[in-house]
């Protein structure tokens, strides 16, 4: 959320906080003086009643303090007691109120942690495309050879990371939902990711095929669905065995009723074991290393927690030892004009 809303969320919650403390200790206060002043009542005789008769006698106004003797040692234990129990109430409010007050800052701090863990990983992988263009810009310099094309490539890995970094920022700027004018044209997509992932496939030996129909268009916007697709893409191609095919296709399909676009990567790699199957989801859970880039458990995290966003989903198709499907459901976008 923006600095504006987090400050009012802030005060908000700082007036129910102080309004619930002040009831609250009020109730106490108010419940320990009652008793208090009923067992002053229960204990005190009348003046010159030496008998120790508990309790007013018939006809004594027990409304005149002037004829009302009050015992102390009966008096003093219950306000020891009374005394402790209210001290131990308030102390028991205020834990909780503490608790409630820090909680906006707990809300914030996650998200601070969250939007620089997500921008990290999501900037990573167009970081090491670029790292790769530049050693091939490299040794095609150095060998004499035409560079126009590596240039270009650089030029749109450089424009790819500023989209995805508008992209964080304007996220942490405002919660994003699934928007109408959304759209975004899936094979254009997968084209933009395969280029993004082409020189970390090639470092692992790995082929990039897509397949699939064209002129599906996804309720998403396009920077969003092509750091989808690389996510998949990368996770795929970390765990792909070198010499191996990694292929990703587009098609419709239907999902509860709704029409939906349906994305597949393929790998064939080790597969993922049951008791992973839904954990390789959650923030920070990495699977067996495989030798290659270093991998710190976010991205298929991401790619879930963006798909929900916008109503999607992304599950685990199949799994063996020959390889793992992923498959990412996105809602179509709606025609024009609607």
């Amino acid at each position: 959320m923006s600095g504006t809303a987090d400050r009012d969320r802030v005060r908000r919650s700082a007036r129910q906080i102080g309004l619930w403390t002040g009831v609250a200790s009020a109730v106490v206060i108010a419940a320990g003086v009652g008793i208090l002043i009923a067992v002053i009542l229960a204990t005190s005789r009348p003046q010159g009643d030496d008998r120790g008769t508990v309790g007013p006698r018939p006809g004594f106004a027990v409304g005149d303090p002037d004829h009302v003797v009050v015992d102390v040692d009966r008096v003093l234990p219950w306000v020891i007691v009374l005394g402790v129990i209210g001290v131990a109430l308030l102390g028991l409010i205020a834990w909780f109120t503490a608790r409630r007050a820090v909680a906006p800052l707990e809300v914030a701090l996650q998200a601070q942690r969250d939007f620089v863990a997500d921008a990290s990983h999501e900037l990573r992988t167009p970081l090491t495309a670029l790292s790769s263009r530049v050693q091939i810009l490299q040794r095609r310099v150095a060998r004499g050879e035409e560079i126009d094309d590596a240039l270009d490539r650089l030029r749109r890995d450089t424009a790819a990371m500023d989209d995805i970094l508008t992209e964080l920022l304007l996220a942490a700027q405002a919660d994003q939902g699934s928007s109408a004018e959304a759209r975004a044209d899936a094979s254009a997509s997968v084209q933009d990711a395969i280029e993004l992932i082409q020189p970390i496939a090639d470092g692992a030996g790995v082929v990039l095929r897509p397949t699939g129909a064209p002129g599906i268009v996804v309720g998403v916007p396009a920077v969003t669905l092509t750091r989808l697709c690389t996510a998949l893409l990368d996770n795929a191609v970390q765990h792909a065995s070198r010499g191996t095919e990694v292929t990703i296709s587009a098609a419709p399909g239907a999902d509860r009723g709704r029409a939906v676009a349906e994305l597949r990567v393929s790998d064939r790699g080790p597969g993922v074991r049951a008791g992973d199957r839904e954990r390789i989801f959650t923030r920070f859970a990495r699977g067996p290393e495989t030798g290659r880039r270093r991998g710190f458990g976010l991205g298929l995290a991401l790619v879930r927690d963006v798909a929900t966003r916008y109503g999607g989903s992304v599950v685990i198709e199949s799994t063996s030892d020959a390889g793992t499907t992923f498959l990412l459901r996105l809602p179509l976008a709606l025609p024009r004009g609607r």
